[in-house]
């Protein structure tokens, strides 16, 4: 199983334990003007080329509405080509499953690196007229949230749906790279001090997966063994494993096939000699 494929089950694994608490939640923290969400939906879509990113988030919402998610810390034009394929690679799963009238919100959330004056939100190109729905982080004070987060946190306060979604997003709320790193390990070391289980669970995995694209190696490890820690994280590294062990089984009965398909082309290579060799002795 190579480390690709590792990383994908692992980031299927990340988004079934976000399912678990997402449902309900609101995206109006980020400045979104959506639906609740209703289910988290893989992100894993069929048919992706080598050179296609894969999506960073797929929502459905309340309205029924399918809200695709991707998190940028630059605006380029040229961005509008992937969204477009990311809607059509949507709409062609859903084809596929007999349903041809969803609706579809194609949304970007900007780090706090990007301006709200500096990105068109609609795309015409004569033929195709594409709206997105963007979002700033630039627009969230990150050092009031960061401060009301440490402080509750401290006192052992609860934290608000809409508080448990500023703490997922807040390292990309600060702009440049070393700072959003920073405040990923100190967001990491307040995440660990939440009383209760699932919360912190939550928040955890929540930052890893929305701060994927900026937090290094040594500090994922980290937080993935304090979530191992946790009832829930459990199943974190049980379905891991099996997906593993799945991948490990299909590779071994492949190899048994061929080994078997070798076995019989000797056997009929053997076969042939004894065959030449009586003939031989016949003239």
């Amino acid at each position: 199983m190579n480390d690709a494929n590792i990383a994908y089950q692992n980031k299927d694994i990340e988004s079934k334990v976000l399912a678990e608490h997402f449902a309900g939640k609101s995206l109006k923290v980020y400045g979104l003007d959506l639906p609740k969400i209703v289910q988290v939906l893989p992100t894993n879509l069929p048919e992706v080329s080598a050179n296609e990113l894969r999506i960073d988030n797929l929502f459905l919402l309340e309205d029924g509405t399918i809200a695709i998610i991707d998190y940028e810390s630059r605006y380029k034009q040229k961005n509008r080509n992937k969204y477009l394929n990311y809607v059509v690679r949507v709409l062609n799963q859903y084809e596929k499953k007999g349903v041809l009238d969803v609706q579809i919100r194609m949304i970007v959330i900007y780090t706090a690196d990007v301006s709200r004056d500096s990105v068109p939100s609609e795309y015409d190109v004569g033929a195709i007229r594409f709206e997105v729905e963007n979002a700033f982080l630039s627009e969230i004070n990150s050092t009031e949230v960061m401060e009301r987060l440490t402080r509750k946190v401290n006192n052992g306060e609860h934290l608000s749906d809409e508080e448990l979604m500023e703490f997922i997003i807040l390292p990309l709320t600060y702009k440049e790279e070393d700072r959003k790193k920073f405040a990923v390990e100190k967001s990491f070391n307040l995440a660990k001090k939440l009383k209760d289980d699932d919360t912190m669970t939550f928040v955890l995995t929540g930052l890893l997966v929305f701060t994927d694209k900026i937090i290094d190696d040594e500090l994922s490890k980290k937080v993935k063994e304090w979530i191992r820690m946790t009832k829930v994280g459990r199943l974190f590294e049980a379905e891991k494993d099996a997906a593993i062990a799945e991948k490990d089984a299909e590779l071994e009965k492949k190899n048994k096939a061929i080994a078997n398909q070798a076995a019989a082309l000797a056997s009929q290579a053997e076969r042939i000699k004894e065959l030449e060799a009586l003939l031989a002795a016949s003239k």
